[in-house]
């Protein structure tokens, strides 16, 4: 599969996955692609821990609420720190989305499914904060999404794009006639 094939055919799954486990080469391989994201001026803000240890993913699933990815056999939880680029510009959003897409290209490229979880987890609960703890996170991380990783059990649903034109223009804006 090449990259293009990738993008197109890259949906969110949140189904149940088999169980088979995630051989640790191929999360390695995951995160790998993630970390070769760009950063804004390489600031590298993005840190990563892969959870494929059943006790461990059972204590984070009982603070996750409403349940989500709960029977994949790995996750990747994605840590941000703010640190300033220049003058008061922090690019750590733009880095960590770039990270998990990287991310997301990589799992599609290898066999499995996933789905970007974070505002589930960034809402006012506190979830993201409470997988840091069960993590040992440091406070000057941030616990921002996860992805749960693994060999989808159910069919895939693909959701309808719009159609190019009504979304992408060359050469300025132009409404649809």
């Amino acid at each position: 599969m090449n990259t293009l094939e990738a993008i197109k055919i890259r949906a969110s799954y949140r189904g149940k996955y088999c169980s088979t486990k995630v051989p640790k080469d191929q999360l390695r391989l995951i995160m790998q692609a993630g970390l070769s994201a760009p950063s804004g001026c390489n600031k590298q803000t993005v840190s990563l821990i892969t959870v494929d240890d059943e006790s461990i993913l059972m204590k984070l699933h009982k603070v996750i609420k409403p349940p989500i990815g709960e029977t994949a056999p790995a996750m990747i939880c994605v840590l941000t720190r703010k640190i300033i680029a220049y003058r008061d510009k922090c690019y750590h959003v733009q880095d960590y989305s770039a990270a998990i897409q990287n991310m997301l290209l990589a799992i599609i490229e290898l066999g499995y499914q996933s789905c970007w979880i974070e505002g589930h987890i960034t809402d006012d609960d506190h979830i993201g904060e409470q997988m840091a703890q069960i993590l040992h996170v440091p406070d000057e991380y941030k616990l921002v999404a996860f992805l749960p990783v693994g060999i989808a059990e159910e069919p895939m649903k693909y959701t309808k794009k719009l159609p190019f034109e009504q979304r992408a223009w060359f050469n300025g804006f132009k409404e649809k006639s």
